[in-house]
């Protein structure tokens, strides 16, 4: 409680400096349009706050992070997008590839560090996440389990039909280019394949179903992000949750960010820029910490302590920008049969 009244008064600090500084040379600012792979539940509060603080009016486009990500892609020069707001590198990059980005201001740029951006400032991160077995102590002991060293061991059959997975979601397909990237293609295809084998426990797109069947006892675990638990834990303290992280640099152990960049089209690229700057601010940062559970990207935020500091996760070594060839992926989840 000390801690959420402390940040509750950060906010209220930041937001007062906000709305006394200069925000736009237009006296009535244009609509900013910005297609969102991000919930709205989870990002609502601080896009309005954005324009409570800036004046700028905003539209946005709400959908799963590849599927709006391709939506840009088949709208071409003719997208009506000013900003993409993604759930994971992957569909960012996908994005730079095909030169649907531009180039973002150093200013806001050099905020972030490096692991967590593009290396040719197309964008940015604006709040990291960390990929986690999650599990229920009590059913791992009951079973006689032991946690995995690597999320590889996930397909013996020890664990079979007792881990569940989101395949559809945005998150666990970055996971998979990551591994095509660390161990191969043909590895990634095996792994997949024998999990599916192993009767992994599919809850397409929702990561919130998956945390709840573990802390119903209806699977002892999952893979997941990390953040998911700690809003189960606000309703339910009892609830038997626990994370476990991947050991020695593993796959499993990824650090993806969500992140945001200005379209090359938009016809409004400085008020497109201000929201990226935005989510960069210390009110957003904050806010991502605090209430959303996830790790900030710049320095000087107040980490919210329910959180594993990420110096102490051993992350495996991977460029987030390699993660951009999303429809292979997508491919090959598809021919997994981990969809079916």
């Amino acid at each position: 409680m000390r801690f959420s009244r402390m940040i509750f008064l950060l906010i209220l600090l930041t937001c007062v400096v906000l709305a006394v500084a200069p925000i736009s040379a237009q006296s009535t600012p244009e609509t900013l349009t910005i297609y969102s792979g991000r919930g709205e539940s989870l990002v609502g509060p601080i896009i309005t706050l954005f324009t409570e603080t800036t004046g700028i009016p905003v539209e946005v486009v709400y959908g799963n992070t590849a599927a709006v990500a391709n939506q840009i892609l088949e709208e071409g020069a003719n997208s009506p997008a000013d900003v993409y707001y993604g759930q994971d590198a992957g569909a960012l990059g996908a994005l730079a590839k095909a030169d649907m980005l531009a180039t973002l201001p150093a200013e806001i740029v050099d905020q972030v560090a490096p692991a967590f951006r593009s290396p040719d400032g197309l964008w940015v991160g604006t709040s990291a996440r960390a990929r986690v077995l999650v599990y229920n102590p009590a059913l791992v002991e009951e079973l006689g389990l032991e946690l995995p060293a690597s999320i590889l061991d996930l397909t013996d059959p020890v664990y079979k039909g007792l881990v569940g997975w989101a395949p559809e979601n945005a998150s666990f397909q970055a996971q998979v280019t990551a591994l095509r990237v660390l161990l191969g293609e043909e590895a990634a295809a095996q792994w997949l394949a024998d999990m599916v084998a192993n009767e992994t426990v599919g809850f397409g797109s929702n990561n919130t179903n998956l945390y709840l069947a573990v802390a119903n006892g209806e699977i002892p675990m999952g893979i997941s992000n990390h953040y998911y638990m700690f809003g189960i834990l606000a309703d339910n303290p009892e609830a038997p949750l626990a994370h476990h992280f991947f050991p020695g640099k593993d796959p499993g152990s990824l650090i993806n960010i969500a992140g945001a960049g200005v379209l090359a089209t938009s016809d409004q690229p400085e008020a497109a820029q201000q929201f990226v700057a935005f989510l960069l601010s210390p009110v957003a940062q904050q806010y991502f910490t605090s209430q959303t559970y996830e790790y900030p990207v710049i320095d000087g935020i107040i980490l919210n302590p329910l959180l594993t500091p990420l110096e102490t996760i051993e992350v495996p070594e991977i460029d987030l920008s390699d993660l951009d060839d999303l429809q292979t992926t997508l491919t090959m989840i598809e021919e997994s049969g981990a969809l079916d």
